[in-house]
């Protein structure tokens, strides 16, 4: 039994290693997390300051296989293209080093007196613990609760350390025997480095637990060396299994180079000591030289950093052999649409205002149809539910959030070159109208949320419910449609459409909302399905309230008693007697009000297909 529980104190503070480990690195993650982000986002095609960024990101965060995930997360969201982010996976592979630098610190030996004790672990992790529960516990600031978050981290993974030396103590006899079956046998020890890392998923974690047996009994460096490079290849192989889920080719591509780079530095590693072992530049006295903490931090910094510089001008041969292994997929003519639409905003035509704001005017059109696509998912989501449709709709806005940095961007570059009144006007009415259809796509994804939440729950709303839903839907998609196309002709005449069509979609959302409550009241609708529906009225009343935004912005473009004025117009002709204003708004309102109107709120036998087919007669012309 004593065996067994020596074990489990080894593997106790394993844990503690790995906890301890996930701590510091979240507290260092929330000190540098947005300017790590923004840094990754700016590298340029050279290899070398990628390689540097890349070093730099992982000693901050203590975990290669995090700044690899991000690295690929950006690539996926076009802020990294796949050449950039081989640099940065080359300078994460060596980046991960500092934590076993830091482990070294077991090595440090001082008397009681010395500077030199305030450094030695068994001194260093308990000092780290109490200041850092000090500063969590009596100081309210958020900068020393994120200090006191990396010391707590600090100490404990210190304590793991200390936890598993003194286990390893007791072990001695079977650990040697173990490492000794290593020495004379590199396979076993390559084969062992993967499969504890592919076990544990942590390098560092390993090279910890290597340290800690170097630190108590001594590990030669015959016997550790295939495992330190096993342990980079287990390291890579979870990380691109990590990286592939769900991923994009480029995506797949930057997690491959990771995997082909280890593999190359590992056969050059094992080559290289073969041939320097062979040639005695490595005799008896480096082979069978015992390694402690230090000495295995060493070999491994060495391992990670010399063939990471030999294989850094071979970037672009990574590239296409990565490029050739996984091919594009067939791009949806959507996605390239949007990168079509993006480069039209070439920084060469802010000389010319009228021009330059055309082509942003034609990319935020683009943009608009991007979000109606997704509020027409969002129709099929509620009565024909597919999954995977969620995640085409989140692609779609992750693309309108990135189509309105850039546009934004860009209207900015223009204003210094703007001197007439009218390309004035239209460049406030593009960036109102970025924000408007950046909103719109949001508000879609609310709703998608909230029919996710719905089939999660098992949630199902009755057949009245679903009728009135249809219609007011119905609705919402036609003032969309209504606005995305006088937005995108800049039409007058469509545009003075928007605004009583958004006033009949007001008097719907009033009407449901009163049935479905009546409903609530008499015990025909239940509160969670209740508060779902609200949900989906709010949000489908926000569109709306957008699309009138976006109208008055148009009509103002061409009329100056709307320009600037914009609140007191909607105002005004809401009590107006104006012929048009007051002609579509009965044209509407009999359209939408009378297909609901005819609906009984408790009725159960509504068919949608009935209801759909009394929504086709066409009043907007």
């Amino acid at each position: 039994m004593e065996i067994f529980f020596k074990i489990v104190s080894l593997l106790g503070g394993l844990a503690m290693f790995l906890y301890g480990m996930r701590i510091m690195g979240d507290g260092l993650k929330s000190t540098s997390g947005g300017a790590m982000k923004a840094a990754l986002a700016r590298v340029t095609d050279k290899p070398f300051k990628g390689f540097l960024l890349g070093l730099i990101v992982t000693c901050m965060i203590q975990s290669s296989t995090a700044a690899i995930v991000l690295t690929v997360g950006l690539v996926g969201a076009g802020f990294l293209t796949f050449r950039q982010s081989i640099g940065i996976v080359l300078g994460a592979n060596v980046g991960t080093t500092i934590t076993a630098q830091i482990i070294r610190l077991m090595d440090v030996k001082a008397g009681s007196t010395s500077f030199l004790s305030f450094f030695k672990s068994d001194n260093l992790a308990p000092m780290a613990l109490v200041i850092g529960i000090v500063l969590i516990m009596f100081v309210s600031s958020r900068a020393a609760h994120t200090v006191g978050t990396i010391l707590m981290g600090f100490g404990t993974l210190f304590v793991g350390l200390m936890n598993m030396s003194a286990a390893v103590s007791h072990m001695g006899d079977t650990l040697s025997k173990l490492l000794v079956s290593f020495e004379g046998n590199p396979a076993l020890g390559f084969f062992s480095g993967v499969l504890v890392t592919g076990i544990i998923q942590s390098s560092s974690a390993v090279v910890g637990i290597l340290q800690s047996i170097a630190s108590t009994i001594g590990i030669k460096f015959c016997g550790v060396f295939a495992v330190i490079i096993g342990i980079d290849i287990g390291d890579c192989l979870t990380t691109y299994l990590v990286c592939r889920i769900g991923a994009k080719p480029e995506q797949i591509r930057t997690a491959l180079v990771h995997v082909l780079y280890n593999f190359t530095a590992s056969i050059l590693l094992f080559i290289a000591v073969g041939v320097l072992r062979g040639t005695g530049v490595i005799d008896d006295n480096i082979w069978y030289m015992t390694l402690r903490a230090g000495g295995v931090a060493n070999v491994h910094g060495l391992f990670k950093l010399i063939p990471a510089l030999l294989l850094l001008p071979c970037a672009g041969i990574f590239a296409k052999v990565a490029e050739r292994l996984v091919p594009d997929q067939p791009e949806d003519p959507e996605d390239t649409m949007i990168k079509e639409s993006i480069k039209q905003l070439d920084l060469r035509l802010i000389n010319n205002p009228r021009i330059a704001l055309g082509e942003t005017h034609s990319m935020t059109s683009n943009m608009f149809e991007v979000a109606l696509h997704n509020y027409t998912a969002c129709i099929q989501q509620m009565y024909e539910y597919d999954p995977k449709r969620n995640e085409r709709m989140n692609q779609r806005e992750d693309m309108i959030d990135k189509m309105t940095d850039v546009a934004d961007k860009y209207v900015v570059e223009i204003s210094p070159h703007i001197t007439l009144d009218y390309d004035d006007r239209f460049q406030s009415f593009l960036m109102k109208g970025l924000v408007s259809i950046e909103r719109i796509g949001d508000l879609a994804i609310n709703i998608m949320d909230a029919i996710k939440n719905m089939r999660e729950d098992d949630v199902e709303f009755s057949r009245a419910a679903m009728a009135e839903l249809r219609v007011l839907l119905t609705a919402v998609n036609d003032i969309l449609e209504l606005t995305a196309d006088a937005y995108k002709e800049s039409s007058y005449e469509k545009a003075q459409r928007i605004e009583p069509l958004e006033e009949v979609i007001d008097e719907l959302v009033d009407e449901v909302r009163r049935r479905h409550m009546w409903r609530m009241k008499h015990n025909l609708c239940d509160v969670v399905k209740g508060i779902s529906f609200q949900n989906i009225l709010q949000n489908l009343e926000r569109i709306s309230d957008q699309c009138s935004d976006l109208g008055v912005n148009i009509l103002g473009i061409e009329d100056d008693n709307i320009y600037g004025n914009e609140h007191q117009y909607l105002r005004d002709i809401h009590h107006s007697d104006d012929d048009l204003y007051n002609q579509l708004f009965a044209k509407f309102k009999a359209k939408y009000m009378g297909v609901l109107d005819s609906m009984p709120a408790d009725s159960t036998e509504h068919d949608d297909s009935d209801v759909e087919r009394q929504l086709q007669v066409d009043v907007v012309n």
